[in-house]
């Protein structure tokens, strides 16, 4: 399996050879789409970016907000194919939302679980290498949960209460990770 390169924190963090993940500002840096050879972009945010990407590059804007009822898994399938087609045909597609956080990062995950046929569980994993502070709201949590027990018939990652209410299992397992013994 493909594993991404160094940990990025403010920029553009390279997922697979064809897909990167970033927060808005670094993707609204045009030599740094021009650098990393970018040729699409796809923007989950509530508004249109005021910066264009440069000449040439696609450009595909989803107005969501990073709300947990955000109907995000209307668009696993149609982003993820996406990013399949662009890298099919050698380009690069930036995915990006305010922070590079949740929206971006679950629908980056999508495309992992369609196209990589990794699990949720290795698909969190995975995002996580490549940009730590990955965490979708647990709205997006739950349609991805659902998006893999329609891709693959099971899930490997479920939700489960906690003192702050439902999370997924994965973070109470990071909890008591970071527990002092």
């Amino acid at each position: 399996m493909h594993r991404p390169g160094p940990a990025g924190l403010s920029g553009l963090c390279k997922v697979t050879d064809h897909l990167y993940l970033s927060n808005a500002r670094a993707a609204s840096d045009s030599a740094q789409v021009s650098q990393y050879e970018i040729t699409c972009v796809i923007s989950v945010t509530e508004s249109r970016s005021r910066c264009p990407p440069p000449p040439g590059v696609e450009y595909i804007h989803i107005p969501l907000s990073d709300s947990p009822v955000s109907p995000l898994g209307d668009h696993f399938d149609e982003v993820a194919d996406k990013i399949e087609h662009t890298g099919d045909r050698g380009g690069r597609t930036l995915v990006h939302c305010n922070a590079g956080v949740s929206r971006s990062a679950a629908l980056c995950m999508a495309y992992l679980m369609k196209h990589r046929g990794v699990t949720l569980l290795e698909a969190h994993r995975w995002m996580r290498t490549c940009r730590p502070m990955v965490r979708p709201n647990n709205g997006f949590w739950k349609q991805l949960i659902r998006y893999e027990m329609e891709l693959r018939g099971c899930n490997s990652v479920r939700m489960t209460s906690s003192s702050i209410g439902e999370i997924p299992d994965i973070y109470e397992e990071e909890a008591k990770d970071m527990m002092p013994l």
